[in-house]
């Protein structure tokens, strides 16, 4: 990778963290697009070589992080419920971290896909399904689940369940631990939910 490929990417990550820190001080509403580049130190301009608009950071700043809740998930060593439950409840505690200003942000640009600008944020939901959908997957591939388990509807159910629980933590202010209340959800009903598929 040349120097110019390394600057380049080394700005946009300032960018992005930068508008992260501000964005859950602040909220996104509040935060101007000069003021994530006066903390990197940069143009306004150069805002724009990398994003079109701030909104747009909101999902950059999540993108790579899924990915890689979804990567250790497969990974873990564990049985199936434990492998699941492991990507639950990493998905919910980055969004924690995060802070629920920026969850709250998140929720107000991607509930409407028509307003979505990024055809990733459009995906979104896809890509979310898609990845308890691997996990599913991987536990009929390694002979954890039954051949007839319904990969679709649970996926849907796990999914249902993150999302409405992100958006109630953002309706209650963050009052409680969204990580914590995931945690009970996979303790009292995720074993319900899948035992009849478990081998």
């Amino acid at each position: 990778m040349t120097n110019r490929k390394l600057a380049a990417m080394e700005t946009r990550k300032k960018l992005v963290a930068a508008a992260k820190k501000i964005i859950c001080d602040k909220g996104l509403v509040n935060t101007s697009i000069e003021e994530i580049t006066e903390a990197c130190g940069v143009s306004k301009g150069t805002f724009y070589t990398y994003f079109k608009r701030k909104e747009d950071i909101v999902f950059e700043l999540s993108r790579e992080v899924f990915t890689e809740i979804l990567e250790k998930a497969e990974a873990f060593e564990g049985s199936f419920l434990e492998r699941i439950e492991n990507y639950m409840v990493s998905f919910s505690a980055y969004i924690e971290s995060s802070g629920v200003k920026l969850a709250q942000e998140w929720i107000r640009n991607v509930v409407n896909p028509e307003l979505a600008e990024n055809s990733d944020e459009k995906n979104k939901l896809q890509m979310d399904l898609e990845a308890v959908t691997r996990l599913i997957s991987l536990g009929i591939e390694k002979n954890e689940l039954r051949s007839n388990t319904p990969v679709k509807t649970i996926s849907h159910t796990i999914v249902d369940f993150l999302y409405g629980q992100l958006l109630c933590w953002c309706m209650s202010d963050g009052i409680y631990s969204l990580k914590e209340r995931t945690q009970e959800f996979c303790k009292l009903y995720l074993c319900l939910i899948i035992k009849q598929y478990i081998i």
